[in-house]
């Protein structure tokens, strides 16, 4: 990936100019250079399947396929992507991308990942990080000049140890309109007008909170000159061929075939003032999407495996238990050294599974876009269906 990299000199230069302007205690300015050239791959990363007929395999599609005749009949309406060894073993759409359309979901369907999102705005921060346009150890107000928190590091955020409050929570009290969407840009606004109190001194515990991710998003766009839909785009889901994954943008509306939004009972979710925001959501992707995501971490395609093996690392220790959160990702860090990389997300009528059991290269995905909390219940069956043994794993069972 270096050859795509600028030259040895400019790094040099580079690293000269973020020396002074912290010698100055001013925040880096947006890089007009920044114009590294992303990887290309003919026609982006390939997926492929299963033998389905060999009979281990076609036993556990059948065990999958009552399953989720089963699930569907208690209102799940979704995508399902089992992927195994690096192939595609369980691929299903089950009901409505768009009920007043009568569309169905199929595999061009994007579907709103809610907090798996997260992820790939962890891995577009430590993909500048991998390259040296960011330090995740520097204080955040390096990069964003009104950043009312000085004692809080990139890294704080991308683990959830900053103590910030989150925006979804307090923004209303100062808003009147809770309807019109924000931008990032809006949120650090108000941060920096507000200067809302921190729950607990910066790096003393963990605590999920969106405000750390849409933090994240701006961050990017600062450091590159570019819109986050617009890095994410050419850095990430181009050279991955995630040709139907998307970061939304409320101005811009919805590409035709995107999965709507629904509660329940079929009615739509409307936009509210948190949905132009991103970075801790926002992203609509596919299960074949997605595991390219999977995949490409297996194969050091965005990110070198020292910086996949910083992202996995598990941050805090307060509690005991199996449970942490490394850089982007949740993990369940056994005592047998077993660990599983994952992220559910809820947002609106959207629940969302992704889960990596990477030393098996073996993973879950599931997108739902009709509000069903039985969705973080399917992981474990699924597990204990392909695994023939009993979920017993401390699955995380809420999105």
């Amino acid at each position: 990936m270096r050859k795509y990299f600028f030259p040895y000199i400019a790094t040099v230069i580079l690293c000269i100019l973020i020396v002074a302007c912290h010698s100055k205690t001013e925040p880096v300015a947006a890089n007009p250079r920044f114009h590294e050239e992303p990887k290309k791959f003919s026609g982006g990363m390939k997926l492929t399947y299963t033998d389905s007929s060999a009979p281990e395999y076609k036993r556990m599609i059948q065990r999958l396929d009552s399953f989720y005749k089963i699930q569907t009949r208690v209102g799940f309406n979704g995508s399902v992507l089992v992927g195994y060894k690096g192939k595609i073993l369980y691929e299903r759409y089950y009901g409505t991308a768009n009920r007043e359309q009568g569309q169905p979901l199929n595999v061009n369907s994007a579907s709103q990942l809610a907090s798996v999102s997260k992820t790939f705005t962890a891995g577009a921060i430590l993909l500048l990080h991998q390259h040296k346009y960011i330090n995740i150890d520097e204080k955040v107000s390096t990069y964003i000049a009104n950043f009312p928190y000085p004692d809080v590091t990139v890294k704080m955020l991308l683990n959830h140890r900053s103590g910030i409050p989150d925006y979804i929570k307090w923004v209303p009290a100062y808003r009147k309109d809770h309807r019109t969407p924000m931008t990032n840009a809006d949120v650090i606004e108000m941060f920096a007008k507000y200067k809302p109190r921190q729950e607990f001194k910066s790096n003393t515990r963990f605590k999920y909170c969106n405000s750390n991710y849409a933090i994240l998003a701006s961050i990017i766009e600062t450091v590159t000159d570019m819109s986050y839909a617009d890095f994410m785009s050419k850095y990430i889901f181009q050279p991955l061929g995630m040709k139907n994954t998307f970061a939304y943008d409320p101005a811009k509306g919805y590409p035709a075939g995107t999965a709507m939004s629904y509660k329940y009972n079929w009615v739509r979710e409307p936009d509210m003032f948190a949905d132009g925001v991103q970075g801790d959501k926002g992203i609509y992707s596919t299960v074949q999407d997605m595991y390219r995501w999977d995949q490409s971490f297996y194969n050091n395609t965005i990110l070198s495996n020292e910086t996949i093996e910083l992202a996995y690392g598990p941050c805090s220790f307060e509690k005991p238990g199996v449970k942490n959160y490394g850089l982007g990702w949740r993990m369940l860090c056994y005592p047998d050294g077993d660990k599983i990389i994952y992220h559910n997300g809820w947002w609106h009528g959207n629940n969302t599974v992704f889960y990596r059991f990477i030393q098996d290269n073996f993973t879950i995905i599931i997108l739902g876009n009709k509000y069903n909390n039985n969705i973080y219940r399917q992981a474990p069956i699924i597990y204990s269906i392909l695994k023939n043994t009993s979920p017993d794993k401390g699955f995380d069972t809420e999105g």
